[in-house]
């Protein structure tokens, strides 16, 4: 039963209370920097995931078509 309570989101006034400590630890002037740095993270990341599912789509296009020969009769891969 215990554990259930640990593991819950935290409510209105502690998230108050962790945005205090956030503000007291990195100060006004460092938040807005770090909330850029997280975006740029986030962008980053959702790009190269972009980049290998469509590289990924991309090869099993390749599978799926057929491939021509010297003699230009087709072959299919399985």
């Amino acid at each position: 039963m215990h554990t259930i309570l640990l593991l819950s989101m935290p409510g209105g006034g502690e998230m108050i209370l962790i945005l205090l400590v956030i503000l007291l630890l990195f100060g006004g002037k460092k938040i807005p920097e770090l909330a850029r740095g997280l975006g740029r993270g986030i962008r980053e990341f959702n790009q190269a995931k972009n980049s290998i599912q469509q590289e990924l789509e991309d090869g099993l296009d390749e599978d799926a078509t057929p491939q021509r020969t010297k003699k230009g009769s087709t072959v299919t891969k399985e």
